[in-house]
């Protein structure tokens, strides 16, 4: 039965100027009205991504709007996505200026509430001729990249076929919230379940398969199993593998009570083993490590205790002021901390000598300590998971990346392209670099997805990185920052409300913030529109909110 719809006059059209946008009540939901020009445009109110009020976001004059949260765009002219982590578009309803100068907007009543916020861009017809005589697009990898990279295809018109092989028994899931959360159900956290990408998408997907080798030259993919895939088009979006550090006890097997963390059964692993009483150690005081100790803080353990390199967590990232903040905040729930200590060994428990009972470590005086731990979670970085490439004539960077031009292609490899964990690209400062993240790898996904489907309009890859991470207040961050010369803070990080300036010269390349939204998104948009304030102008007190972008249309 089709939904009520209703026209309704939700504002006075000079209570809206152009680049202004509101949220305003319509029946029992609410919709999101913006103003560009002469214009007036009503879309659904929240982010498709987590359902963030889109109007306490960025508006541009393009139309494009960004979400305060995480980053994901849209437009509000049509309602479609611009930019991950969101896969789904808005819905976008009429709106008119009526005689009597009233704005009003035309909609169904059911698409209105956060029960029905979201429209998916529904893809396109598959083509069996074009089936029957194309290999079509086949990408490596299961996540972020993988999913972003099916969307943006059929999004953009690709009516060929997709093949997406992955080592994961699960379609693509929502990663990020393994460590924020410690999911363990695959199917609630998958963005398009296996059906739905088979059915809708016209996608061939090959779960619990691995990757032997490929071969530009032949452009082929060859399984473990023997079998071997041709291809169009080849997207390498493996994703990365947790590190081991070289010492005794952290070998894979070596030791129960002994975890890494980047999948599903991973993190059904450490829940199992998280509970009540017993004793856990994080090796690494970066994000991984630590937003397992947010994860797990109200597991009622009886301990949790961080083991760190740096003087204060993220230090590299963050720089130490804010570093120290975090830190006492976690201090200040009774998490323990070891910084500038290495870890010297795992060792087996003197009551079984299969499972972990202690970490012995390194302090900075020289000196060395036992720590006992029932649970020893390994955080300390990940690296790409390109072994299947070694051979392939695609050459590898010294950390096993694969370098890639500004549309994110393989040089000499041709219809290769390298997304996410993987891919040394040209950032926005000049350098070639990795981004470990999974929103990076969800807007590589859409550009290559794009540049494959429409040829003739490809675009340099030109997204500023975004991220973020439960601390306590959500850390939100954009940028590339890692090398900073300075860093410019402004607030108290010890009471998590702060933002922070990271600074080369006088340009500022990434922004750090809790609890002031939507600060590190308008930096982000700044950033990438080169429009930024210099470090000199924010130490006078300007603040990138006050850099008016509603005429910009970039």
């Amino acid at each position: 039965m089709a939904s009520e719809t209703k026209s309704i006059a939700v504002l006075d059209a000079s209570e809206l100027k152009s680049g202004q946008m509101k949220e305003v009540e319509f029946g029992e939901g609410k919709v999101l009205v913006s103003r560009i020009g002469d214009k007036v445009h009503a879309t659904s109110a929240w982010c498709t991504h987590y359902g963030a009020p889109l109007a306490k976001g960025v508006l541009e004059a393009s139309g494009r709007v960004t979400c305060p949260w995480h980053g994901a765009c849209f437009n509000v002219c049509t309602g479609d996505i611009e930019d991950a982590p969101a896969l789904s578009s808005l819905h976008s309803f009429k709106a008119e200026i009526s005689s009597e100068g009233k704005i009003v907007v035309t909609a169904p009543l059911d698409k209105v509430t956060k029960k029905d916020m979201e429209r998916s861009s529904l893809p396109v017809e598959i083509s069996v001729e074009a089936a029957k005589e194309s290999k079509g697009v086949v990408i490596v990898g299961g996540g972020s990249g993988a999913i972003h990279t099916i969307e943006s295809l059929r999004e953009n018109g690709y009516n060929k076929p997709i093949t997406m092989i992955s080592k994961e028994p699960h379609a693509p899931i929502d990663r990020t919230k393994l460590s924020k959360v410690l999911t363990t159900d695959p199917a609630k956290i998958e963005w398009r379940s296996a059906d739905v990408l088979k059915e809708k998408y016209g996608v061939t997907l090959r779960t619990s398969t691995e990757v032997a080798s490929v071969s530009p030259k032949d452009h082929t993919v060859t399984l473990t199993t023997g079998e071997v895939i041709k291809y169009e088009e080849l997207v390498l979006s493996p994703g990365s593998t947790p590190r081991r550090i070289p010492i005794p006890g952290a070998k894979e097997g070596e030791l129960e009570g002994v975890f890494t963390l980047r999948g599903i059964k991973d993190a059904q692993a450490i829940s199992a083993a998280v509970t009540p009483g017993k004793r856990l150690v994080v090796i690494g005081s970066s994000f991984i490590g630590m937003e397992l100790v947010v994860a797990v803080a109200k597991k009622e353990l009886e301990s949790i205790e961080v083991i760190g390199m740096d003087e204060v967590p993220f230090e590299n990232i963050l720089g130490k002021e804010v570093g120290a903040g975090i830190m006492k905040f976690h201090e200040s729930k009774e998490i323990i901390f070891h910084m500038k200590s290495k870890t010297v060994s795992i060792n087996p428990s003197s009551h079984d000598s299969k499972c972990v009972g202690s970490v012995t470590l390194e302090g900075p005086d020289g000196d060395t300590k036992e720590v006992p731990a029932d649970i020893v979670i390994l955080g300390v970085g990940v690296g790409p998971a390109t072994s299947f490439l070694k051979d392939s004539g695609i050459p590898l960077e010294k950390d096993g990346g694969v370098k890639v031009d500004g549309f994110l292609r393989v040089e000499g490899a041709e219809g290769v392209f390298a997304i996410g964990d993987i891919a040394h690209f040209p950032q926005q400062t000049g350098e070639l670099k990795r981004i470990e993240h999974w929103n990076v790898a969800g807007n590589h996904g859409r550009a290559v997805g794009r540049t494959i489907a429409r040829p003739g309009e490809a675009i340099s890859f030109a997204k500023i990185p975004v991220f973020w991470s439960a601390q306590g207040q959500q850390l939100r961050y954009c940028g590339v920052g890692a090398g900073f010369d300075d860093v410019i803070v402004q607030g108290k990080p010890e009471e998590l409300k702060f933002v922070a300036y990271y600074v080369k010269g006088d340009k500022v390349t990434a922004v750090a913030s809790m609890q002031k939204d939507p600060i590190v998104i308008k930096s982000s948009e700044l950033l990438r529109l080169g429009m930024m304030p210099t470090a000199s102008e924010i130490r006078e007190g300007k603040s990138p909110l006050d850099v008016d972008i509603t005429g910009v249309t970039n």
